[in-house]
């Protein structure tokens, strides 16, 4: 096995150094941290720590990396059943699971979120939710070190399996059917966050329904926020026939600007969240089980730590109106 003081010789420095650099001390240079981690990759040095982790009974953790919706005071129901479902789905499996927070590793590298994870035993990741800007979690992934599950973002490979329902379709789905009962022709779109993977798949289905329908439309960004939808809609509703929105929140901030205009326009929701049957008016909008996307993430998880293969996972959608009585106990 490969040591510390071999480590330090092959980059030119002290074993002090070496040891900052595994630590994360922050006052080494770029220069010479890369120096050192050239050194850990040529030689393939594995910390003690992290040796005594890999020949634990213990080795085979799974990485919950979520972040709660901080954009909103309501609580968030869909990370509350993604957890849930993942560790009823781990208990099952009789794995043992640690949650993730994105603060935990901002300002990470991929090199960093390595060494930590396998301190910890962990040997699968499901990641949640992943946008195009997280650079340092696609390295992660590329490098294959852990058997990875991304939700709804499309990467696969050896070991990364892709899990979402089919997004772009859905979106079609749903904002046609809500088109057709009404007639409409100029469609306001409030599209999800620039750097989703969900929003550049759902604003392809609307931009294939627009083609085939002859419909025209309006696109603009509302980030997932109730608030910033509402704005939106107050804005620009008013001289369109429907407002498509591509989140529950976002159709909910929508159709309360449409109240407050005192102007009826049909708007439809993605999602399925229960605050949509205490909004006062019947919205279409998909529904996604939630709970089965990362209970079936883990299951999958588990498949690749044993020797399983990336692949891709479609999971089921369905068109529903939420209605308060249906969804008061």
């Amino acid at each position: 096995m490969v040591s510390i003081k071999e480590v330090a010789k092959h980059a030119g420095v002290a074993i002090s150094t070496v040891s900052k650099v595994l630590n994360g001390y922050p006052n080494v240079s770029e220069e010479t941290k890369k120096k050192v981690q050239d050194a850990i990759k040529e030689l393939n040095y594995i910390p003690n720590s992290i040796a005594a982790a890999l020949s634990s009974k213990q080795f085979g953790r799974i990485a919950l990396v979520l972040d709660p919706n901080r954009q909103t005071q309501a609580i968030d129901q869909i990370f509350m059943q993604y957890l849930v479902g993942a560790l009823d789905k781990a208990k099952e499996l009789n794995v043992e699971v640690v949650t993730i927070f994105p603060s935990m590793i901002a300002g990470m590298t991929a090199e960093e979120i390595t060494r930590s994870f396998l301190s910890q035993s962990i040997s699968g990741v499901v990641i949640y939710g992943m946008s195009k800007e997280d650079k340092v979690l696609q390295k992660l992934i590329r490098e294959k070190q852990f058997a990875c599950v991304v939700v709804d973002a499309p990467i696969v490979n050896a070991r990364t399996t892709y899990i979402s329902i089919d997004q772009e379709q859905a979106q079609y789905d749903v904002a046609k059917k809500t088109v057709l009962d009404d007639n409409c022709k100029r469609v306001l779109y409030i599209a999800g966050r620039r750097d989703g993977y969900v929003t550049e798949q759902r604003l392809k289905g609307m931009r294939r329904l627009v083609k085939d329908l002859d419909l025209t439309m309006m696109v603009r960004q509302g980030d997932f926020s109730e608030l910033t939808a509402r704005n939106v809609a107050l804005k620009y509703a008013k001289n369109k026939d429907v407002v498509v929105c591509a989140s529950d929140l976002m159709a909910i901030g929508a159709m309360n600007a449409l109240i407050d205009m005192d102007i009826f326009r049909p708007v439809c929701g993605f999602d399925g969240i229960t605050l949509m049957g205490y909004v006062g008016k019947q919205m279409n909008t998909i529904r996604q089980d939630f709970y089965s996307i990362s209970s079936r993430a883990v299951e999958e998880v588990h498949q690749l730590m044993n020797g399983g293969e990336g692949h891709q996972v479609v999971m089921p959608h369905s068109i529903v109106k939420m209605y308060y009585k249906d969804i008061i106990c």
